[in-house]
């Protein structure tokens, strides 16, 4: 099994971070990662050289992944709760604060994370996120998405623990293009960690959980897109332009947009 969440699944969505060495280690399979000067996790707003990943992340055990910022937000506030930490919720501080992209918040070893929506989304969150995890030297990690969406044959409020995630065609695979080849990943989740989660699901009267597939999409519409580059692919992928350079950048689409829309409605420009 692949270290991937097949996208913006819909429940309680389950995995061991698969991929990890015998010593319990998540393992990159890139060999160049460590040979960089600097690996630069762009939308996360953090480095290899800006912050200490050991110093901040080492400690990571549970991952809990979600799409809305306020909502896992909120999951922290209860996990800080529930782990007997203190109460104020001024102290809780968005890792990711110098990016708009996604939140992140820490409570002891737990990692709260936003994933925004859709399948592209966080497959970006989780690029960077094991990136993260490798270079906080992070061991045994279980990466668990939380989330909502609609149901099919359930009741309302049913609480769903996913154990494959399918496509389109109600196939449990993710598929992807690697340098010109279609690369198809696995998306059968961890049963042992299911089987847990449900027993815990035993202990708790207040509403019914059970096992069952979870079908993943890309977006609920179709739109035209515009969207301004902000390097050469060619050249690398680490972003070093300066953050007043990059705000000029992102407001050349909006200017686009903006013109369109006012010369749609019969406004002067």
């Amino acid at each position: 099994m692949a270290p991937i969440l097949a996208g913006k699944t819909s429940e309680a969505v389950v995995t061991d971070l698969v991929g990890q060495l015998g010593n319990g280690l998540v393992h990159i399979r890139n060999p160049h990662l460590d040979l960089m000067p600097e690996d630069n996790l762009y939308h996360f707003g953090l480095g290899t050289k800006t912050h200490n990943l050991l110093a901040m992340f080492s400690d990571v055990k549970f991952v809990c992944v979600g799409g809305s910022a306020n909502r896992m937000k909120a999951f922290a506030l209860l996990i800080r709760k529930e782990l007997g930490f203190e109460s104020d919720e001024n102290d809780i501080a968005d890792i990711c604060a110098a990016t708009d992209r996604y939140s992140m918040y820490k409570v002891g070893p737990v990692l709260a994370i936003s994933h925004g929506m859709g399948i592209p989304s966080i497959s970006i969150m989780l690029h960077e996120l094991i990136k993260l995890l490798h270079h906080a030297k992070c061991r045994d990690v279980m990466i668990i998405r939380i989330g909502t969406s609609g149901g099919i044959g359930v009741q309302p409020g049913t609480v769903i623990i996913t154990d494959s995630a399918v496509d389109a065609f109600f196939r449990p695979q993710f598929e992807l293009t690697v340098l010109d080849k279609v690369v198809i990943r696995g998306t059968e989740l961890d049963k042992e960690l299911i089987q847990e989660l449900l027993q815990c699901s035993q202990e708790i009267s207040q509403f019914n959980t059970i096992v069952g597939h979870t079908m993943c999409t890309y977006d609920f519409y179709e739109a035209a897109v515009v969207c301004v580059t902000l390097l050469d692919r060619l050249q690398g992928d680490q972003i070093n332009t300066p953050h007043d350079v990059l705000v000029e950048y992102q407001m050349r689409p909006q200017i686009l947009i903006s013109t369109f829309i006012k010369k749609h409605l019969g406004l002067n420009t």
